[in-house]
This record gives structure tokens, sequence and C-alpha cells, in this order.
């Protein structure tokens, strides 16, 4: 159910104010106008325009195809709806790893040319001082950590981390100094659920699980995903909640029996002389 009635604007401060309320978080993907304004009236608190468009929108393999101009034309496009959600930009392969500087510089193009109101960037402990930089110019930082996609060939592909007690040590550190470098909020994907579950009570920030079980702060998922309009593969942990493929093609399919018929345009759906 949707309603027209604007709510209160979720920012950074009132996003980490849930988990100490211990209200739970609910974190979509979006990537054009129409699908942000239609979660936005939904209820989501936080919007994020992933670097996962270049699969589920491109075709893409991966996400290492989607590049700067790519992230910044999606995320202008989610926040010209002016939502009630938080709007965060996920940073895409390469747009900081390489210097301090150039995650500063691409940071604020997606807040000064994209408008977006933080920005999404992954790994832990590592990226501890690139986050505290960013943070200290101005601009919110979500840190991610667990399997971080961007990384993927690292870990040999989709694996869930935080099995063995050298990975979950390092999750935890890498969790606690990403809350120490100013990070609002951390995404943990694929982490197992005890480790996730003991990684949100070490920090004071809210976690967004992905395939992390259900004892994080809040959890995300990639919207085509939940309806069905990405096919190529379906983790575990996906819920689907419509099944928008088989709508479309029914639609097509009257539509196009129609036409072939003659039934549409009927003379009420013509423009008369």
């Amino acid at each position: 159910m949707t309603s027209d009635k604007k709510r209160k604007k979720v920012t950074v401060l009132s996003f980490i104010n849930k988990k100490s309320k211990g209200e739970k978080i609910a974190v979509l993907t979006a990537y054009d106008f129409f699908t942000a304004k239609f979660l936005d009236r939904a209820g989501v608190d936080a919007l994020l325009v992933g670097d996962s468009v270049a699969m589920v929108l491109y075709g893409e393999k991966g996400t290492h195809k989607a590049n700067m101009e790519m992230m910044l034309a999606h995320t202008k496009a989610v926040a010209k709806v002016e939502p009630s959600a938080l709007v965060i930009a996920d940073m895409p392969f390469m747009s900081y790893q390489p210097s301090v500087e150039t995650a500063i510089t691409n940071a604020g193009r997606f807040i000064s040319e994209a408008n977006a109101e933080a920005v999404k960037l992954e790994g832990g402990v590592e990226m501890a001082d690139t986050i505290k930089r960013i943070v200290e110019c101005g601009i919110p930082v979500m840190g991610h950590i667990g399997m971080t996609p961007q990384s993927i060939y690292r870990f040999g592909g989709a694996r869930v981390q935080g099995r063995k007690e050298k990975s979950r040590q390092y999750l935890i550190e890498s969790a606690q100094a990403l809350e120490e470098a100013g990070a609002f909020s951390i995404v943990l994907e694929l982490v197992e659920s005890s480790c996730a579950q003991e990684i949100s009570k070490a920090v004071s920030i809210p976690t967004i699980g992905i395939g992390a079980g259900p004892n994080c702060d809040g959890q995300v998922l990639v919207i085509n995903d939940i309806t069905g309009m990405y096919d190529t593969f379906q983790p575990k942990f996906v819920r689907r909640y419509a099944n928008l493929p088989e709508i479309i093609e029914k639609a097509a399919v009257d539509f196009i029996a129609d036409v072939k018929s003659g039934k549409y345009p009927s003379d009420d759906e013509s423009f008369q002389g």
C-alpha cells in the first residue's frame, strides 16, 4: 500500500538512531526515477544506488563494469525524486581504491553532481583511512565488509565470510575500525550469521545485512531480485515478493493480440478529426 503523505526525511543521524531505538532498517536498491518514487512511497528507509546496476540493467556478469559516469547518472535520477528515504550512492570499482585523493574527488562528485546524501564503499581495516578522510570532508560514508563483490576474484567466488576464526576476527576488527573512522553504517554481505550478530553487538552504528542472517540491524536487497526482474541466478537469501516478468509478458501478449486482431486502438482511443 502506498501513500501520498510525505514522510519525515530520513537523515544520516536518524538512520543511526534507528539502531538505539531497536527499529529494523529496510533498504532497497533503485536505479531510476520511477522505481525510486514507488519505493519511497512504500516507506523504505534508504535507497541504495548500487553498482549492481551493471548486472541487473546492463546485463553484465559482475559489478566491475559500473563506472563513475554510469553511477552518477543513475544516482541523479533517483535523487530527482527528492525522496524521504536516504539516498546512498555506491562508489564503483577503482573510483576510490587508487588513492585517498581520488576517493575524495569521486565521493564529492556524487554529492555535488548527483545529489546523493551519502556514499558507500567496500573494504575493511585497509579502507579506514580513506573513509576517515572522506568523512572529514563532510561526506557521510556507509562501509561494506564481508564478501565484497568488487573483490570477488580475491575470494574465489561468492563465498560466505566469517566461518573461520581468522576471518571472523578480521571482520569484527574491520567493523570497529570503520566505525572509528566515521562510517555511519556498515553493510555485511554473505557473513556467517553468528559472526554478523557479533559484529552488530560490537559497533554502535547500524549493520545492514545481505545474506548475513536475521540479527543485523537492517536488511538490503536488490529490487530486481525481489521482483523477479533479474533471473540469471537467485541467491539463497533472496525472497521473491513479486513476479514482474510474468505480468509484463502477459501485458505484451495481450497488446500484440489486440493489435493483430484489430481490437486496438478502438474509436474511443483514436483522435477524431
